[in-house]
């Protein structure tokens, strides 16, 4: 428990005894104040994976290997871990203010393994304020929040990963187009048209194969997911977990369980189980009259995956603008300026009434 403690402390800097943050794109803590740099150094293994079944039976929902300190959002559920370099006392998502004195000791199964951070704040910051600076009708709020250098927070997000075999034996339908020529009486005589229709036959067979790295939001249900344009990372740039590559970064903890987890990667591989069974079938359309899905060799790891957050409310309502930490990619919902429209929509209406009067 001590070296679990002591793992979670901020890094020192050898040279000034500042605190050494990670630097994204690299494999290197960084002081920012004398510039000494220190390597991290990577696990000569491989990333492991855990098999699932023994973790479901043994430790179930409340599984973990370690405890972290967390801030829980009373507004939104979400779950962020406090380093000693805590900054923001405001809920990455929401913008809720979090009292320090909240923070509470959980237990969680250690990360196996992560993406660090390939895009820097400053990058990150120049992404977001061309993004709103092209939006039309913006609100003056968002404009200012684009300027906010505490506007936007670095945040790993908690997701599982599922691998099995998969095989399945199904009975269906092949669905073959063939077309018919049908007249059509019409006020100038009779026309003929195509009208496609469906030959159906029975099927029935088998599909298998390895399903790899179904990915598996963790964070709270409740809240908005991260858009799916932003939601695409590169996973084989995964490397061995090292708390230094967290250092200047909050972290959320995951609030879907391990077994909640795992009941919604069998839906995902349900639906990859329907598409290898269409593309058996074959024919230009199929029907799936029974399933019968199994999986084998289940494993899973839980690991972390970077992205940047830029949160705050405009009348009364939750906006979150969301990067890619890997791959810049940005998303998010925008309101409008209901001022900003109105007096737009009132200068036509002025124009419109002047050229009006001078044209008679």
């Amino acid at each position: 428990m001590e070296d679990t403690k002591r793992s979670e402390h901020k890094k020192a800097c050898a040279n000034c005894g500042a605190e050494l943050k990670f630097k994204p794109g690299t494999h290197q803590l960084v002081c920012e104040y004398c510039g000494y740099e220190e390597f991290i150094e990577q696990a000569k293994s491989s990333l492991e994976e855990l098999e699932l079944q023994h973790y479901l039976k043994v430790v179930g929902d409340n599984a973990y290997t370690q405890t972290i300190d967390v801030l829980h959002c009373k507004n939104c559920g979400a779950n962020q871990h406090v380093k000693e370099n805590y900054k923001s006392l405001q809920c990455i998502y929401c913008s809720e203010p979090l009292i320090i004195e909240d923070v509470e000791e959980e237990g969680w199964i250690l990360p196996m393994a992560l993406v660090p951070f390939q895009i820097d704040a400053r990058k990150a910051k120049i992404l977001f304020k061309n993004w709103v600076n092209g939006l039309w009708f913006a609100p003056n709020k968002l404009k200012r929040a684009a300027l906010d250098p505490e506007g936007l927070h670095g945040l790993y997000v908690p997701y599982w990963t599922f691998d099995a075999n998969l095989s399945a034996r199904y009975e269906g339908q092949r669905g073959d187009y063939y077309y018919e020529t049908h007249r059509v009486k019409t006020k100038n005589g009779t026309q003929t048209r195509q009208v496609r229709k469906t030959r159906w036959s029975r099927v029935s067979g088998s599909v298998s194969g390895f399903v790899d790295d179904i990915l598996i939001n963790a964070s709270q249900k409740k809240r908005q997911e991260i858009p799916p344009k932003v939601a695409q990372w590169d996973v084989k740039e995964l490397v061995p977990f090292n708390s230094k590559y967290l250092s200047g970064f909050v972290t959320e903890k995951y609030s879907i369980s391990l077994k909640e987890g795992h009941h919604l990667s069998f839906q995902e591989a349900k639906e990859i189980a329907y598409s290898w069974i269409r593309r058996d079938i074959g024919g230009d359309t199929q029907r799936i009259t029974q399933s019968d899905i199994t999986l084998a060799d289940e494993t899973f790891k839980h690991i972390l995956l970077p992205v940047y957050i830029s949160s705050y409310r405009y009348d009364n309502k939750e906006y979150n603008f969301y990067i890619n930490g890997q791959t810049g990619q940005l998303s998010g919902t925008r309101p409008y300026s209901f001022y900003k429209i109105f007096f737009l929509v009132l200068f036509i209406v002025v124009i419109i009434a002047i050229i009006s009067i001078f044209a008679k």
